[in-house]
């Protein structure tokens, strides 16, 4: 499929022309991008570079220099919705502050996207992400417009308490880090010279708590630096070809992230992050407040600049006295500041801000037809939303269900009637709720029954007049606050109402399923059950699965949630995502929260305990047979690569997607090592009783570990177990190589 950006390029008819002739050097799109830069700093004020350092970027009006400007779009281009009604809802927050609400493609949450396991079409949503965000961008259609895009959170979910488990991509940093390059390279595009819209990452790093966020610290060694919770971000730059992130809020074994020598050391030496270094919201007061590094302001302004800080993120903040001080106090000099101003111009180059319109591509945007609403991108939101489905449960085949054949169905619960946006949601052009697209299928062929609870009975009764019950659980992704309440939770950290619930400053205080009694009572007045759970995060549903027949998956705020919520349950689609968490039974099998370090039992490689369902865990209506694991050479070179295949054959009844996964086990490591690690996966449609080889490349510094004391990566000679299968606990085939 063409991209979102090439297609609409091609209605307009681009060509590039000549460029005018410029009147300052930077205005010369052919000059080596440093010089023109050098040109633009030695132009600029010290009041403009000061300015510079917000999140406008870097602007200069009398320069004609206009600012690229930030924004949220973890799962769509955010203008209005919950986070626009938050920040109105901030004392000192100005009128040009709000933003005018805007539709754009709502996508499911994070995890969502993660749960299709499908880099092609993950890289498909980002580039309608990026396509959007430019288009409105070109066109004047908000006066808050923005391209650089706040997003993936590539930061790892690694214990399902997390508060904002739903807006990252799970607990492995493979996947992670895979999944990331993929909606990363949608986002900025595909012309070799020019970005579509930024991608700048967050949160930078290893910030999976809530509670206490804005001055804890996460404490463990340089080998869980390197392999796991940096290693989503540096697929993310390396392979992804982002430049710019966010800076955490918390410390990394007590040193703060906003003034990390990592930030220089790591991203930018080693991964080459050249763009936008940020601070999260309020990040600069809380070395003061809550880290407690710095006695004032000034000194946190002057350590944030010298560590490679170049925009304050801020709603209403001031950060620019505490630089003007420094700057007065000689804490830091005018050339620091210069230094860290070349990152935000870079971005301003690589997105073509600074060159004649006529010669950047994605400019040709303005006055093409809206790419918001259209065939192309409803059509991608629900490829996403149905791929994100996963079929947890389902026995004696009661799903999917028969519209011929069915003549009564209830439908339980108020997330049937509803799609309940994110915190980071946006506009939706439209939503489709299950119970609407359930109504739809069944269209006058069938009863459908609606209760929102049992209040007198209302839910038993439905159920025990329908052949089958469908009860939707799960919880709400903003805990039912207030605008207010949302200020309070993020400010104070306050727990949600309800125990299962959590969102941004506020972690889960249990992995109890809110409505769980209700599916109880449901199923006590009618066994042919099917709960639909539509969650942010894992839960213990250990009743749930003991007893219901059938259990299906969904994310909340996606556009098209109830036509993929519908299409499988009525076979039109069948299901194929899987879980990228370790679904524990009870919080009792997990660590304490602030444990960062994940060898003592955190995800399925280091997981001692029976789960709930295994990471990697999605059935199908299908079936799938694994034969013939092969390598395409006797042994592994350190330093190179080699195929790995294995034949998968389905052997069901329905043509279906298998996501067939490859894991390692190292046999001899001199140091110790997880359990296992995923290594390469791949979704594949299979047609029912055909058979087709999955091949995937196994890198030998994907076998690598960190070596502390030497500082750095070692490939040793071992021998490694293969194995593939549907998911981490599921590996049908296995196979032996020798690494050398």
């Amino acid at each position: 499929m063409k991209s979102t950006t090439a297609i609409l390029l091609a209605l307009v008819g681009f060509r590039a022309p000549a460029p005018a002739q410029a009147r300052y050097p930077f205005q010369d799109p052919s000059l080596d991008i440093e010089k023109r830069i050098d040109n633009i700093v030695s132009l600029m004020t010290l009041d403009e570079k000061i300015t510079g350092l917000g999140s406008s970027g870097v602007a200069v009006p009398r320069l004609g220099i206009r600012g690229p400007e930030t924004g949220e779009a973890l799962s769509g281009v955010v203008l209005g919705g919950l986070m626009q009604t938050f920040i109105q809802a901030i004392p000192g927050v100005t009128p040009e502050m709000i933003v005018k609400p805007t539709p754009t493609t709502q996508f499911p949450q994070g995890v969502g996207l993660a749960r299709t396991w499908d880099p092609a079409l993950v890289r498909q949503a980002g580039a309608v992400i990026g396509s959007e965000a430019r288009y409105i961008f070109e066109n004047g259609k908000n006066a808050r417009a923005f391209l650089v895009l706040f997003t993936p959170n590539a930061d790892l979910a690694r214990d399902p308490r997390w508060g904002r488990t739903q807006e990252a991509y799970g607990e492995d940093p493979y996947f992670n880090g895979t999944m990331a390059a993929a909606l990363i390279r949608g986002v900025q595009g595909d012309d070799p010279k020019y970005w579509q819209a930024a991608s700048l990452l967050k949160h930078f790093l290893a910030n999976s708590n809530e509670n206490g966020r804005y001055g804890s610290s996460s404490d463990f060694d340089a080998r869980l630096l390197r392999e796991y919770y940096s290693a989503p971000f540096r697929r993310g730059f390396v392979e992804g070809g982002a430049r710019s992130y966010m800076a955490s809020y918390n410390a990394w074994n007590r040193v703060p992230m906003t003034v990390s020598p990592i930030l220089k050391n790591l991203t930018a030496k080693e991964w080459g992050a050249d763009g936008i270094i940020c601070t999260d919201a309020g990040s600069l007061a809380n070395l003061v407040s809550q880290h407690k590094a710095y006695r004032t302001l000034t000194e946190a302004a002057a350590a944030s600049v010298k560590a490679g800080i170049n925009m304050f993120l801020t709603v209403t903040e001031d950060y620019k006295a505490a630089v003007q001080e420094a700057l007065a106090g000689r804490l830091i000099a005018e050339p620091d500041i210069d230094a860290v101003l070349r990152g935000s111009l870079r971005v301003s180059i690589r997105l073509g801000l600074l060159d004649p319109p006529a010669s950047v591509p994605y400019s040709q945007l303005k006055g093409a037809p809206d790419p918001v609403n259209s065939r192309q991108h409803n059509a991608i939101a629900a490829q996403v939303a149905r791929e994100s489905i996963v079929l947890l449960k389902n026995s004696g085949g009661l799903l999917p269900l028969s519209r011929r054949s069915i003549q009564s169905v209830a439908v339980i619960g108020s997330l049937a009637n509803a799609v309940l946006p994110d915190f980071y949601s946006g506009v939706s052009p439209y939503t489709v709720t299950p119970l609407d697209a359930i109504r739809a299928r069944l269209g006058n062929r069938a009863s459908v029954m609606y209760a929102a609870d049992n209040a007198d009975g209302a839910a038993v009764k439905a159920a025990q007049s329908a052949e089958v019950a469908i009860v939707f659980a799960g919880n709400h992704p903003t805990c039912g606050r207030t605008p207010q309440q949302l200020l309070q939770g993020l400010i104070l950290g306050s727990p949600c109402a309800v125990p299962g619930d959590g969102m941004e400053g506020s972690d889960r205080q249990s992995l109890s399923l809110p409505g769980e009694d209700l599916i109880q009572t449901v199923y006590q007045a009618n066994p042919r059950t099917v709960v639909v759970l539509v969650a942010s995060a894992p839960y213990a549903i250990l009743w749930t699965q003991e007893n219901v027949p059938a259990i299906l998956h969904a994310s909340h705020a996606g556009q098209e949630e109830g036509n993929a919520i519908a299409d499988v349950l009525f076979g039109d689609y069948n299901p194929a995502g899987r879980l990228v968490h370790t679904w524990v039974r009870s919080a009792e099998q997990l660590p304490p929260m602030m444990d960062y370090d994940i060898r003592h039992g955190r995800s399925y490689m280091y997981f001692d305990g029976r789960p709930l369902y295994p990471f990697g865990f999605g059935l199908s209506y299908a079936s799938f047979r694994y034969s013939n694991l092969r390598a395409g050479a006797a042994a592994l070179k350190s330093g190179g690569s080699i195929a790995l295949s294995v034949d998968v054959a389905n052997v069901g009844a329905r043509d279906g997607d298998e996501v067939v996964q490859f894991y390692i086990r190292h046999m001899g490591s001199r140091v110790a090592r997880p359990h296992q690690e995923l290594r390469g996966f791949q979704r594949i449609h299979i047609p029912r009783g055909q058979t087709r080889t999955v091949t995937v490349t196994l890198k030998a510094a994907d076998l690598a570990y960190w070596d502390e004391p030497a500082n750095r990566w070692v490939v040793e000679p071992e021998m490694v177990r293969v194995l593939a299968g549907g998911s981490s606990a599921d590996l049908k085939v296995e196979r032996i190589l020798r690494v050398e």
